[in-house]
């Protein structure tokens, strides 16, 4: 390992040499400082401020390795594997930053259903949604495994009631206080309503979008939930999961699926570990 002492004279040689290539070191400055301060704003806008932190530390790792390295090549490369990273991020962020999001939460703490209390709990779901859609009443509601961030939680009303058409329908009922935001469902209670979710951002997505659909995919993109969504125009139902509309015109069939797979792999899953 190198000395502090090698480091020493890494650092005297970079000075030494800086007189004669100062305009190329400031450059470089310029360019990197614009580039991570683009990076920086567009992961605060998308509310992944936790890779601002990780992206600083490959950044300081890679000072490090290159101070401490006796050749520059071998600290470049240091360099080169903190890049690879940002483009691996760049590439999967919606993968990575769900599994990090969900590593700090705690997992689904809900009461254990029998088979036939499942079956009617997803036909009574089913039901409320189908009513909604023939009369043309917005909805959003998500299926969580105790998963999302508390901040989402804490920005609607606890009510933890039990699951029935009538009280989901009566939730987004348009006169009703609570109709605006995200019904949220754990196992077998209506756990929270008039919930507040980040919206995807993304530019690409149609302009007919509407904020429900927004707000479908933005917390299924940083929590391992599924959304489904009622248009209030159109009365489509949509069913969106890990950041995509998984899909449009969804009926019975379509919606009961997503339910089994909820209650069947996901809420199992959570009460083996």
């Amino acid at each position: 390992m190198a000395s502090w002492s090698f480091v020493i004279e890494n650092i005297k040689g970079f000075a030494s040499g800086f007189g004669d290539n100062w305009l190329t070191y400031v450059l470089q400055l310029i360019l990197l400082s614009i580039l991570y301060y683009l990076i920086f704003k567009i992961l605060k806008n998308n509310k992944a401020t936790k890779f601002i932190g990780l992206i600083i530390f490959f950044i300081l790792f890679s000072g490090v390795a290159l101070a401490f390295s006796e050749n520059i090549q071998s600290g470049f490369l240091f360099l080169v594997i903190a890049m690879v990273a940002l483009i691996v991020f760049t590439m999967f962020h919606t993968e990575i930053k769900r599994s990090m999001l969900d590593a700090g939460v705690k997992k689904s703490k809900a009461e254990p259903v029998t088979i036939t209390g499942v079956e009617l709990i997803m036909d009574e779901i089913v039901r409320a949604v189908q009513n909604m859609s023939k009369n043309d009443i917005g909805a959003l509601i998500v299926l969580s495994n105790d998963n999302l961030p508390e901040g989402i939680i804490e920005s609607g009303t606890v009510i933890n009631a039990k699951i029935t058409s009538q009280m989901v329908e009566a939730v987004f009922y348009p006169k009703a206080p609570l109709h605006d935001g995200a019904l949220v469902i754990e196992g077998n209670k209506l756990y929270a309503a008039g919930c507040f979710l980040p919206l995807a951002q993304d530019e690409k997505l149609p302009k007919e979008m509407g904020s429900r659909h927004r707000a479908a995919l933005g917390v299924t993109m940083v929590a391992s939930v599924t959304a489904i969504v009622v248009s209030e125009e159109t009365g489509i139902i949509s069913i969106v999961k890990n950041g995509a509309v998984k899909k449009k015109y969804a009926d019975a069939t379509d919606i009961k699926e997503a339910l089994s797979d909820y209650y069947w792999s996901d809420l199992t899953a959570e009460a083996k570990i």
